[in-house]
């Protein structure tokens, strides 16, 4: 079995070009490997409040599933997160009643949003954190891999030479429509492309 690394949420960061897009960012605990998750702000809002403990005048969808969990006694113990073969990221949720443990397939920002209300710790594996992780320093985890190396990269994925040719808008354009794809990976890249000229131009 693959080892495993916990994670913490780092926090959300806002995309300057695109709004309406955010970056989920989760830390391995202990090192500097970070995983960004191009989220939309629905997800966004969901974590924020749990985050900055807004209350809010009615229970939001998140509070509403850990309650009724709760009151039929059912605890989530761990989230689990993973790739799925064309890249998009995804969690597993495991619940337990105390005698019986279920897994239950989620969105990752779901995953995240249930994760800091009952305080279960988030995983993933080397793997993951090796693909589509970064260094905090700056340094991308990936990117001393060859693209046709990477098993899962999906055959949509923009080469790193077809983003160089793109402008600001087409880039842009090319984050928003891999988020609503929920391609997270490929959106992330797109974002790091776009933060790496605007750092140039100042």
């Amino acid at each position: 079995m693959e080892k495993r690394y916990r994670l913490e949420l780092v926090g959300i960061t806002y995309n300057q070009i695109e709004s309406g897009v955010y970056a989920l960012i989760l830390q391995q605990v202990g090192a500097t490997r970070r995983i960004p998750i191009i989220i939309g702000f629905p997800e966004a809002q969901a974590i924020e409040c749990k985050l900055q403990e807004v209350a809010t005048p009615r229970p939001l969808t998140h509070d509403t599933m850990v309650a009724t969990l709760a009151s039929f006694g059912i605890s989530l113990i761990e989230v689990n997160i993973y790739k799925l073969p064309n890249g998009v990221f995804a969690a597993d949720l495991v619940f337990s009643d105390g005698k019986v443990e279920k897994v239950v397939d989620s969105r990752s920002s779901d995953a995240v949003a249930l994760a800091i209300r009952v305080g279960a710790p988030i995983f993933t594996t080397e793997s993951v954190l090796r693909e589509a992780g970064f260094d905090s320093d700056g340094k991308t985890e990936g990117s001393s891999v060859d693209e046709e190396e990477k098993g899962s990269v999906s055959s949509s994925t923009t080469k790193k030479s077809d983003l160089a040719k793109m402008s600001i808008s087409q880039l842009s354009e090319a984050m928003l429509l891999a988020a609503e794809n929920e391609d997270y990976e490929e959106a992330a890249r797109i974002k790091n492309e776009i933060d790496n000229r605007n750092a140039q131009k100042e």
